[in-house]
Parts: C-alpha cells; sequence; structure tokens
C-alpha cells in the first residue's frame, strides 16, 4: 500500500501491524518520503536529548556496490568487522525464539532442513539487503563510543523508523548481515571516521508475493516479560 493511497493508521495500527518485510518491489522510493520518515523517527526519546544517531540513506548503483561487496567479501571468508559488540551464540530461551522465527521463515519460503542451496541463497539475501531498493546506516558520533547510551538512542531511533515507516506504507528490516563489511560500507555510503556505524536498515515498498513477508513473529506475553510492583491486583 503505498503513501498516497494509504488510509491513515492509528498508532496502534501502525505498532501491531508492522513486520519485517524480506522482499521489496523494485519502485524507488522517493528521497521526499524518506525525509518525512527521517524526521519523524527523530522524535525519539534520546539520552539528556543527545540525539547521536546520524543518517545514511543510499540507493542505486552506491547500494549495489556495497552489496556486492559484502557479499564478496564474506563469501571470501572475510572476518566480520560489525562496529558494535557482539555476545556471540545464543542459549536457552532466545536460541528457541531465534530457532523460532528461522522455522517459520523457512516454512514459508519452503527451505527443507537439508537444502543447503536454498539455506546459502537467503544467507546471501541478507548480505545483500534483501535487494531492497534503499538502506539507511545509522551511525553515531565516535566521540561518545564506548558506552551503552548512544547505542540504546540508536535502537529507539531505528524503532520509530521502521514503525513511521509503515505508517507511510513501506517496510523495513532491520538487518546486521548488510553491515558486516564496514569498510566496503564506509567507503559506498562515504561514512567519515568520526562515526561508529550501528546497524543499517533495508526500506522499500513490500513485495505482496514473497511469502517471508506474510510471517509474523511470535512475542511472548505481558505476564511472561513484565513484573508488576505494589499493585492491589
Amino acid at each position: 500500500m503505498k503513501p498516497s493511497s494509504a488510509a491513515a493508521l492509528t498508532f496502534e495500527e501502525v505498532v501491531m501491524g508492522r513486520r519485517s518485510i524480506r522482499g521489496f518491489t523494485r519502485e524507488p522510493v522517493a528521497k521526499a518520503v524518506i525525509k518525512e520518515i527521517i524526521a519523524m523517527a527523530m522524535r525519539a526519546p534520546s539520552s539528556l536529548n543527545t540525539q547521536p544517531w546520524n543518517f545514511y540513506v543510499v540507493a542505486g548503483a552506491p547500494l549495489d556496490r556495497i552489496r556486492a561487496g559484502n557479499t564478496e567479501r564474506n563469501l571470501a571468508g572475510v572476518p566480520s568487522s560489525r562496529e558494535f559488540r557482539s555476545h556471540g551464540d545464543y542459549a536457552g530461551a532466545h536460541r528457541e525464539r531465534q530457532i523460532g522465527v528461522a522455522k517459520q521463515l523457512f516454512a514459508a519460503m519452503g527451505i527443507e532442513r537439508h537444502d543447503q542451496e536454498k539455506r546459502q541463497d537467503w544467507v546471501l539475501r541478507g548480505f545483500r539487503q534483501f535487494d531492497a531498493p534503499v538502506s539507511i546506516v545509522v551511525t553515531y558520533d565516535r566521540s561518545i563510543h564506548g558506552g551503552d547510551i548512544a547505542p540504546f538512542d540508536c535502537g529507539a531511533v531505528a524503532n520509530a523508523l521502521v514503525n513511521a515507516a509503515w505508517s507511510r506504507g513501506l517496510g523495513c528490516v532491520i538487518n546486521s548481515q548488510g553491515i558486516m563489511q564496514s569498510p566496503v560500507v564506509r567507503e559506498h555510503a562515504g561514512i567519515p571516521d568520526d562515526q561508529v556505524i550501528m546497524i543499517c536498515i533495508a526500506m522499500g515498498y513490500p513485495d505482496d508475493s514473497f511469502p517471508a513477508n506474510a510471517v509474523v513473529s511470535q512475542r511472548k506475553s505481558v505476564d511472561e516479560a513484565a513484573v508488576f510492583v505494589g499493585f492491589d491486583a
């Protein structure tokens, strides 16, 4: 559904209806629409109003060069150079949820457990930022690198951005595979050394025929997630 024809969505409709989009049409996204989405996203809260985030919005030939370089280097075995800290492998309930959504996606795409060719193709799609027409690389100022507040604030703005995009008929997926080779991203997106690359967000108009786009990931219940203290009932 395009912004020009979309009925206004309520906040609840956006939050409850949004899902990660991994298949996009070839239709370009107007710069004016992206600017409007970013402006809305930047109403996200940040610590002491520091607003550490910056956005490098990439499309066309530069994005194609990022896709190619990221894919080639990863297939060649070049170690990941993502600039945010990783915790390593998941375990317990977190691993179960990771496997759960993978099963949903693979079932939707018809990828069998033993089909290594299709599994590899799925991984390569991630390296290519799912062939989206737009990639928004979120960075923050290196001068405040080293703590957890700036990445926390960037998480808030990323969430706001994907919801704002959904309200305008656009789909997104927050994608760390697309920035696994940070030198490639820096070179072709023109990101200077005074910025730390946090994450990238693939954006475009959803391809309704792409099976994985229908997947709605499961969420744990409020009772599992929340502890209420001081309430009578």
